[in-house]
């Protein structure tokens, strides 16, 4: 069985020409009120150490809740780019005024422009993670906070009846669903070869068991589905896959966990 892709879009990286974006906009609105996005982003507003007057951005900024958030609890001036323009227009209803359609691997701001800049969940989905990471660097001034959060596709753990099923499944989701599956682990590294200091890693694990959760904020449920259309699963194997999905949480021994890795660190003055 060939495949018909060497990739399979993750629908948060082709937002503006999914079908439904309105539907991908209220998922990251569901994802943001879960307990544990809530509270690494919280974390993560912290580690940015913002106080009032300074300018942060946000990069990737989705809805713009976390950029809203940031300003509203520190009194600072927060900056909202993304490549889409659905989400930019998602902020702007939301109340940000500095909002800019903007890539991050070229981003259009000045050098030293920001006290702090921080992106969530997007060098995954970033052509050149690498680059992204020397903007952020770039704009930000001598002395400010750069942090990064990634989840590691690497570190995914599945409990259903059949493992190799699993863990086929996971290694897609790893190797063909995003472009860059791993490259939390390498964000410290990177940042260190840019001269920067204080660089700290968190390690945050996001575990599900609930069908709620499963189906409706993390969309587990669409995996197998969506690599059976893609030509890398047999039809048959996602139906199995989802039958087992159904099984593990009758049965209650259904598991997912994926970690996270939160990475700050200090631009040398």
């Amino acid at each position: 069985m060939a495949a018909d892709h060497s990739y399979v879009p993750h629908a948060f990286s082709h937002i503006d020409a999914h079908p439904d974006p309105a539907r991908l906009v209220r998922t990251l609105y569901r994802l943001d009120a879960e307990p544990f996005f809530a509270s690494y982003k919280q974390r993560l507003r912290h580690l940015l150490r913002a106080r009032p007057g300074q300018s942060f951005l946000d990069a990737g900024a989705g809805t713009g809740q976390a950029a809203c958030r940031l300003a509203d609890e520190t009194g600072a001036r927060v900056t909202a780019c993304d490549l889409s323009t659905v989400m930019c227009n998602e902020m702007s209803r939301s109340g940000l005024s500095r909002v800019a359609v903007a890539d991050v691997q070229q981003l259009p701001f000045r050098d030293a422009a920001f006290d702090g800049a921080w992106a969530d969940r997007i060098l995954q989905h970033v052509g050149d993670p690498d680059r992204a990471l020397s903007e952020l660097v770039r704009v930000v001034r001598p002395g400010g906070r750069i942090v990064v959060c990634t989840p590691d596709a690497g570190t995914q753990a599945l409990d259903i009846a059949d493992h190799e099923l699993a863990a086929k499944v996971l290694g897609l989701r790893r190797t063909r669903n995003v472009l860059h599956g791993t490259v939390a682990r390498r964000v410290p590294g990177v940042l260190a070869g840019h001269g920067l200091r204080e660089i700290e890693i968190e390690a945050r694990t996001l575990l599900v068991r609930d069908r709620r959760t499963m189906d409706g904020t993390i969309g587990i449920r669409d995996w197998a589905d969506t690599f059976a259309e893609h030509g890398y699963l047999d039809r048959s194997e996602a139906d199995r896959f989802n039958a087992l999905l159904d099984d593990a949480v009758r049965s209650g021994r259904f598991l997912y966990a994926v970690t996270y890795f939160l990475t700050s660190a200090t631009v040398p003055a």
